[in-house]
């Protein structure tokens, strides 16, 4: 594709993103327009990066699943019959991807060892209007969080970052998964128990680093009393 061309559709794209349901850029996909697919992309990527991330707790290879499950959803463009939504179709086949993955890389290393904590897979818990303890707390907890999150068993890591992190309904996720609604809600409930459990032993050193009142500080509080004080 030449630049003009290039630059033309990124103008289409530009203009159609927020006008067209997921639907009829499938459609127009369907008949020819293949640029418009980036709107797809660009619309779900953040859902795919979350989901592709959580299970398999690495960010490179996140993106690896999310290229892959695009590509498989373009080839296979015909294959959706909207039955489900176009998301939740996407969604279902990043989630093959991520697992199949993860059961191949189960062979040959431990899944506990997959990762370190990332600092990019979720969004920040507190704004960066905050103070700088504030952040560093935050930063701390994320942390927590997310390898506490990459620690949950193969079982309960998709359904936990598809309901509580993406914040797909039960119905959603029992689709993308290939399981019962049943099945989500049990294995839900079991992996928040141990998540909490997890969250709990990591957060305790976090929580006792928070909020130090270090020299800096120190000095700064000292010099401003005595200076009160005329010492």
């Amino acid at each position: 594709m030449n630049s003009g061309s290039r630059l033309a559709t990124l103008a289409t794209v530009t203009e159609l993103t927020g006008a067209l349901s997921d639907e009829e850029v499938v459609s127009r996909v369907r008949a020819g327009e293949t640029g418009l697919f980036e709107i797809l992309m660009r619309r779900h990527n953040q859902r795919l990066y979350r989901v592709a991330c959580g299970i398999l707790g690495d960010p490179a290879e996140a993106e690896d699943v999310m290229q892959d499950a695009y590509v498989r959803a373009y080839a296979h463009l015909d294959q959706f019959a909207g039955r489900s939504t176009f998301a939740t179709w996407l969604t279902r086949i990043a989630v093959n991807e991520a697992l199949a993955r993860t059961r191949w890389r189960s062979r040959f290393v431990e899944i506990d060892a997959m990762t370190e904590p990332r600092k990019d897979a979720l969004p920040p818990l507190w704004s960066q209007e905050k103070g700088p303890e504030s952040q560093a707390v935050a930063r701390s907890l994320q942390a927590v969080l997310e390898s506490a999150i990459a620690a949950l068993p193969d079982t309960y890591r998709p359904v936990v970052m598809l309901r509580d992190v993406q914040g797909l309904s039960t119905a959603e996720a029992a689709e993308c998964l290939e399981l019962s609604e049943a099945a989500v809600k049990v294995r839900l409930h079991r992996g928040r128990a141990v998540l909490r459990k997890e969250i709990a032993a990591r957060s305790g050193e976090v929580l006792g680093r928070a909020f130090e009142f270090g020299a800096e500080r120190c000095d700064r509080v000292v010099a401003g009393v005595l200076g009160r004080i005329g010492a």
